[in-house]
């Protein structure tokens, strides 16, 4: 029971703090790497539950804004069509080169790139808090 409860609550939190705009790579890859899972199998986890987040937020987000007349044209609920498109095609194209690049790189470097993400998000988080 123990081995179950931690990942399903780290699941959750990361399910929910996703759908407010981190992504949940951010939360994620700590994780399983506090687990004891090399980082570039936590890094492609990672880039594997990231779709089931995404649909799930995306869901929430036309559900949330459904039928509000205040929104611009082609958008359904939050979601306005174009970005969802422009994030798709940019996504597609990308990342095979960030697969490559991870797999690339040491595991320090790697680890040490990362760091410097998480930071740089928690500083945006900040500034936009302040």
């Amino acid at each position: 029971m123990k081995d179950f409860f931690l990942p399903a609550l780290a699941g959750f939190f990361t399910g929910i703090l996703s759908a407010w705009g981190i992504g949940g790579g951010t939360l994620s890859v700590p994780f399983m790497s506090f687990c004891n899972v090399p980082l570039h199998h936590a890094v492609g986890t990672s880039a594997a539950i990231g779709f089931p987040i995404a649909v799930a937020g995306t869901l929430g987000y036309i559900i949330g804004g459904w039928g509000r007349p205040d929104l611009p044209a082609l958008s359904l609920g939050f979601v306005n069509l174009w970005a969802l498109l422009g994030l798709a095609v940019a996504s597609f194209l990308t990342a095979p080169l960030g697969a490559r690049l991870s797999h690339s790189l040491p595991t320090a470097k790697l680890k040490r790139g990362f760091a410097v993400f998480l930071i740089l998000v928690a500083l945006k988080m900040l500034w936009s808090i302040l």
